[in-house]
């Protein structure tokens, strides 16, 4: 089914969003480093706290079609 779980990455983002540790599991590395650089400003966290909402009120069909490329290439063939 789907690599990228969004109620993980809501979790993820809710608790631990000022490290970007949402943004590591989605495989958004750069974006996981930036948090990490700016978590000082809480500002990272704000943003983590707001994402991890939205992943939980979007679908999964959805989550995994912006989140997961296994999830969009396996619906192009």
């Amino acid at each position: 089914m789907y690599t990228k779980n969004r109620i993980t990455a809501a979790i993820l983002a809710l608790l631990l969003g000022g490290l970007g540790a949402h943004k590591f599991y989605l495989g958004k590395i750069g974006l996981g480093i930036v948090y990490l650089i700016f978590c000082w400003t809480w500002i990272p966290t704000i943003i983590g706290f707001i994402e991890g909402i939205i992943y939980l009120v979007n679908s999964d069909e959805s989550f995994a079609l912006k989140h997961d490329q296994g999830y969009a290439m396996s619906l192009r063939r």
